[in-house]
């Protein structure tokens, strides 16, 4: 897509104001000039920040069942550049727990959620390790760890109503069959609007399985 038909796509599906537009527009243009001191994203994806980065963190918002509302909170895994979190922090308002261990990425997001006014964001220094638990609605997280590296690490905010949304590319059958045996619950996989070669998982109800004694 190009940047204009990302933007007809936002207007159609969510119905984002001028300000909202306006709140995406500047946090892109900030990306691309704190990629000149961190490598916050690949320099070939620049061009195409608004197909390959900000319509591909949208996207998750039209995935997977309701939001539980008695446990709105999104938590976000491995931000980095703010993707998908900070998007989804400016197109809905959700309190969003964006969790980075990198420093310098840390105050990046903490200046551009300051500087946008973004008061429904929390960003968390540090490994998710370091996080205190409690129960969210939904978890996200864009190339942050193996699914099975990831679901033991996440499981704790993890409700039977929380859905997990997980871009993954070529590798995702693979990558569920590596669970398989070791957790259960609803697994789907939804395809990518950015990228024929990409997927997401959707998936509710997640548990480890019982083992057998």
């Amino acid at each position: 897509m190009t940047d204009e038909e990302v933007r007809d796509w936002l207007v159609r599906h969510f119905d984002v104001s001028r300000e909202t537009m306006a709140r995406l527009e500047a946090f892109g243009a900030a990306v691309i000039a704190e990629n000149e001191q961190q490598n916050l994203i690949s320099s070939a994806t620049i061009p195409h920040i608004w197909s390959r980065h900000i319509l591909d963190s949208a996207q998750l918002l039209r995935l997977g069942p309701k939001i539980d509302p008695s446990h709105p909170s999104w938590l976000d895994l491995g931000t980095g550049a703010g993707f998908p979190g900070m998007i989804i922090a400016i197109l809905a308002e959700l309190p969003l727990i964006l969790v980075e261990s990198r420093r310098k990425r840390f105050d990046f997001l903490v200046d551009q959620a300051s500087s946008l006014g973004l008061t429904n964001v929390r960003v968390h220094c540090g490994r998710l390790e370091t996080l205190e638990t409690f129960p969210v609605g939904t978890i996200s997280a864009r190339a942050f760890a193996p699914l099975a590296k990831l679901l033991t690490l996440a499981h704790r905010f993890s409700t039977e109503k929380t859905r997990w949304l997980l871009p993954k590319g070529r590798s995702v059958r693979e990558e569920l069959e590596s669970v398989a045996s070791s957790w259960q619950g609803s697994f789907q996989v939804e395809s990518s609007q950015t990228d024929a070669d990409a997927a997401i998982i959707v998936a509710t109800g997640v548990r480890p399985r019982k083992r057998a004694r």
